[in-house]
């Protein structure tokens, strides 16, 4: 008898403790307050910008690009005029900025470099804020075609 109780003690027992138990806080109304309700944008108030993430791609421009083959990396549109790049090259991981053109908001240059010294100098052309097409130039002398987003 003794087993048996140990024996469904010891069933329950990981069905207990993988069981999850969340608290929700709630307005007066019972509405849930989690995730924090959204303010509604005031008239003439900038509403905040989110960051997206997009895909690059970049596609062998020249014989020096065409013995690496197709890249690819993100690029973060902080929604700010500025940006975030990232991309592996021949095994270094190159990071940089993306910033866009003073007199033209669609147009921008971007710059990248590694650790072991490889740098990259793009310019770019964006249609909407989540896609664009650019040329991308490594300093050993290959140069890319670069399609941003999707």
């Amino acid at each position: 008898m003794k087993s048996k109780k140990h024996l469904a003690i010891a069933l329950a027992l990981p069905a207990f403790a993988l069981s999850g138990c969340y608290v929700v806080p709630v307005a007066p109304d019972g509405t849930p307050m989690w995730p924090a309700p959204v303010a509604a944008p005031q008239p003439g108030a900038a509403s905040p910008a989110v960051p997206a993430v997009m895909q690059a791609r970049l596609y062998p421009a020249n014989d020096v690009a065409s013995r690496s083959g197709v890249l690819s990396g993100t690029v973060t549109n902080m929604m700010t005029g500025k940006g975030r790049l990232q991309l592996a090259y021949k095994g270094e991981m190159l990071t940089g900025e993306a910033t866009r053109v003073a007199d033209d908001e669609r147009r921008g240059v971007a710059s990248a470099v590694g650790s072991n010294g490889t740098y990259m100098s793009c310019e770019y052309q964006m249609r909407t804020p989540v896609q664009g097409t650019g040329i991308c130039t490594l300093s050993d002398g290959a140069r890319y075609q670069v399609h941003i987003g999707g």
